[in-house]
Order: structure tokens, then C-alpha cells, then sequence
């Protein structure tokens, strides 16, 4: 069982994205407005780049909003996050 270390604001984050289906993805800005803070899309990156269980957590499914990859702290780091897309059928 995972415990969550967090700000109240980085567990309300990493809780949505667990939401996120597989084969699914969303840009940072929709996470934002999904979790009621609509413009708070720079610290929603920060929280998913804090993010200490991926890709049990899968902020790899986080896009920018030009459909550009944006960033990803987990090992390997853009390589890591393009495979996984891949696996789960997401090709940008």
C-alpha cells in the first residue's frame, strides 16, 4: 500500500491522475481546471514532477498543451515517457 507524502495541493493532484485511464492523456492545464484550479497549471507540473510512485501514479499520460511531451522526472526521463505512451498505444 502506497502512503502519500504531500502538500494538500501535490495529493490532490497526484489523486486525479490516478484517475486517468490507461491508454488516456491529458495536458497539465486540464488537470488544473479538473482539480479546481484553473490557473495553477505551472504547479500542477511541479506537484506531477514531485511525483515519488510513477508510473503507479502515471503522470506520463501529462501533456503540454501544444501536444508537445513537456517534461518527465522518472528514470530516463523523455525516453521513459514516449516508451510508455507507446505501450499503452498513445503516439505523438
Amino acid at each position: 500500500l502506497m502512503k502519500l507524502v504531500g502538500t494538500k495541493f501535490q495529493l490532490k493532484v497526484w489523486a486525479y491522475l490516478r484517475k486517468i485511464p490507461r491508454g488516456s492523456i491529458k495536458t497539465y492545464s486540464q488537470v488544473a481546471k479538473a482539480i479546481g484550479k484553473k490557473h495553477s497549471t505551472r504547479a500542477v507540473a511541479n506537484a506531477i514532477g514531485k511525483n515519488p510512485f510513477d508510473p503507479k501514479i502515471p503522470c506520463h499520460r501529462l501533456i503540454r498543451s501544444d501536444v508537445s511531451l513537456g517534461g518527465y522526472s522518472g528514470k530516463k526521463n523523455i525516453k521513459t515517457k514516449r516508451f510508455l505512451l507507446k505501450k499503452e498505444g498513445i503516439r505523438l
